[in-house]
């Protein structure tokens, strides 16, 4: 604190309803605003509106054991709102924003209101599953791909036994999960305590990441139904590859199509009934070289009674599609077969879409948009691949998410809009365009150097900030200060995904990569007692907590394609699954954990602690990353724990195992001490207004 007089542990506001009501206001609304300081500590709180540079005297509404709380009231308008407090002692003002007592003023980290923003409040702390499709569970071999089946980056598609390990090239590789897999799975997802599954591309597509979609109007059938096989011939224009032939029979005949749609209805409806929504992969800003209005391989080139197709925008300079695409050399010698079409990083499987170039094509992906949130399929949301990155200038982009968040909200106002994106988020989260965010600045990445001192992707280690509390909690906290609440306590929070490496296998500490280490590598060192700590903080932290598949039993793997291996039915690590349930459990019983404030407690080298505020019930998480023993005195006044409070441990995690008999504790002089062992991870509840606390 330095020399300040002012107490600055006690000082606190918070965008949530506790400290701002209504937390998400419209315009018009009256907004109370609170501000917390301590009891008969200082001789004024105001309250500094940016916008004019004006301030508000606060009055101070109430006291309690420990603390004073300061109020006022505003009317909020359109506009957005930005505000801070300035509190003042004799000669002395502090200046409190996102970031705390800070000298940085403006805007940049100012609570911030958006009157009519809503975030759909089933996503705040909702507890999310995302499934990578053909490694899930195979639940109809009817509709696996067959070898040879058709010719994909010059390689033979190709089918893998179950417990195949994953190849450094595996894109063609299918193993054959599917939805009727994840049908039959639902119940052991339901019983985890699931309330969202994220599906990664579920459209027509020739790789198994489906990330270079064929027909976005369709479920690939290949993780749908197939029935009709392509035993018969059909006519091609072009070309007469008999693997061709049978691959565009088997995903582009109207029958497969249709069946395989009525097939994801069905599984929507049976998540619906579980009460799990369904959040699905939109990849707007490149498509396929197969897709439809390219037609790159010519598996669009027949026409039976079922199926009549155009010429594709790479095969005809006349294609309807040809704007949808942008050419270096438009020249009409340069058709057919025109190979000069932007492509998303270089690669020719995955044509970049050109939107500024056609309003036929901005109006194909806004009817995409609407059509999966909308009846029969009545999916709950969208997650927006590479979403910054879909026109050619930000200025396009910010007015196409605008147009999609209207287009999409007026088919379904409780869908969320959740984007992809690295970096700072701020911009794009005004109110008008995305809800949130897949969150890796301010959940995924200081959650890694912290636990392991790895990079997400196994490709770089720090070992400086391995066990350094402090920078975790001075990177969260400016990350999130680039973030509304809302957006915050709605964003998806993984510890792997699709794309990374797997959070056990970062444990081990080791850069690594498939093709460099080899697949056993990723499995060898790991360490399940700083996984379960992950965990934990995982399920405690504001935000949507999102399970990778597999996560919750153990999986390991380099990142992608090591990430992806197929879940190992039968052979899970039990204990761990039921470690995630009872965390899950904690979760969504304590509703600190779910939608309440953050707030910092203590850190330092190899440990956090943190608090989870939400009216008279509060939470506190410990974690050591030590592999020593430790002994803190926790101050528990901070979160408004008085010597008479009741505090119950719920969970305890450590180098030997895990926990979950409740012992009860008291403070004293609002200090709390606590005994930790190494590798140790602790949670306490309490119930401010005396009652005991129930999770």
């Amino acid at each position: 604190m330095g020399m300040s007089q002012i107490n600055w542990d006690s000082l606190y506001s918070a965008g949530t309803v506790d400290y701002r009501n209504p937390s998400e206001p419209d315009p018009g609304d009256t907004v109370t605003l609170r501000f917390r300081t301590k009891k008969q500590d200082v001789d004024s709180v105001e309250l500094y509106l940016e916008k004019d540079r004006s301030t508000v005297e606060m009055v101070r509404v109430s006291s309690d054991a420990w603390f004073d709380y300061y109020q006022t009231k505003i009317v909020a308008g359109v506009d957005k709102i930005c505000y801070a407090f300035l509190i003042h002692k004799g000669e002395e003002t502090l200046r409190f924003n996102r970031l705390g007592v800070s000298d940085v003023a403006g805007e940049a980290f100012d609570f911030t209101i958006l009157p009519g923003f809503h975030v759909p409040s089933w996503l705040k702390g909702a507890v999310m599953y995302q499934i990578f499709v053909d490694r899930f569970y195979d639940g109809d071999p009817t509709n696996n791909v067959v070898n040879d089946e058709y010719i994909y980056l010059g390689h033979a598609a190709e089918s893998e036994p179950w417990d195949a390990p994953i190849a450094p090239l595996d894109v063609y590789r299918f193993y054959g999960g599917d939805l009727a897999g994840v049908m039959k799975k639902l119940d052991y997802i339901a019983n985890l305590g699931v309330e969202v599954i994220y599906f990664n591309p579920l459209f027509v597509s020739p790789s198994n990441h489906k990330y270079d979609i064929q027909d976005y109007e369709h479920i690939d059938p290949h993780y749908g139904r197939i029935v009709r096989d392509g035993g018969s011939r059909v006519e091609p224009w072009e070309d007469d590859n008999a693997r061709a032939t049978k691959y565009s029979i088997r995903t582009t005949s109207r029958e497969n199509l249709t069946a395989s749609d009525q097939l994801f209805v069905e599984l929507v409806g049976a998540c619906h009934k579980r009460g799990i929504r369904v959040i699905i992969d939109g990849v707007f800003n490149h498509c396929g070289s197969f897709n439809k209005w390219m037609n790159k391989s010519s598996f669009y080139n027949y026409k039976d009674q079922s199926n009549a197709y155009a010429a594709g925008a790479y095969q005809l300079k006349s294609s309807p599609y040809h704007d949808y695409f942008a050419f270096s050399d438009d020249s009409d010698a340069a058709w057919p077969n025109n190979n000069t079409y932007e492509k998303w990083w270089g690669n020719d499987t995955l044509p970049k879409l050109n939107y500024e170039g056609s309003t036929a094509l901005e109006d194909a992906i806004l009817k995409i948009g609407r059509k999966w949130v909308s009846s029969p399929f009545n999916v709950d949301g969208w997650r927006l691949d590479v979403a910054a990155d879909l026109g050619h200038s930000a200025e396009y982009n910010h007015s196409f998410w605008q147009r999609f968040r209207t287009e999409v909200k007026s088919a379904n106002p409780d869908a969320v809009i959740l984007a992809e994106h690295y970096g700072d988020p701020a911009s794009w989260l005004q109110g008008n365009e995305w809800d949130t965010i897949m969150n890796y600045d301010a959940f995924m990445e200081p959650v890694t150097w912290f636990l392991t001192g790895m990079e997400k992707h196994s490709d770089a280690d720090d070992p400086g900030l391995f066990g350094d509390g402090g920078a975790f909690f001075g990177s969260m906290k400016y990350h999130m200060a680039r973030m509304p609440e809302s957006s915050v306590l709605s964003s998806m929070n993984e510890l792997s995904n699709h794309d990374h490496s797997r959070f056990l296998t970062r444990t081990n500490r080791t850069v690594g990569r498939i093709g460099t280490m080899g697949s056993k590598a990723a499995d060898e060192g790991v360490s399940i007692p700083l996984f379960r700590l992950g965990a934990m903080m995982l399920m405690t932290w504001p935000g949507a907590p999102t399970i990778y598949y597999g996560d919750e039993i153990g999986m390991t793997g380099w990142t992608e394609p090591d990430s992806r291996r197929p879940f190992p039915w039968g052979h899970e690590n039990l204990e761990l699954q039921e470690y995630h349930r009872y965390l899950i459990s904690i979760h969504k019983h304590f509703l600190p954990m779910r939608e309440g404030a953050l707030i910092q407690l203590a850190c330092g080298r190899d440990y956090i602690v943190y608090g989870r505020m939400l009216g008279q019930k509060v939470g506190v998480i410990v974690i050591h990353t030590g592999d020593l023993k430790l002994t803190l005195d926790i101050p528990m006044w901070i979160v408004g724990i008085t010597d008479d409070i009741e505090i119950n441990r719920v969970m305890l995690t450590n180098a030997h195992g895990y926990n979950v008999g409740k012992t009860t504790r008291h403070t004293t002089n609002g200090l709390l001490t606590c005994h930790l062992d190494p590798f140790a991870g602790k949670i306490y509840v309490a119930d401010l207004s005396g009652k005991p606390p129930v999770v």
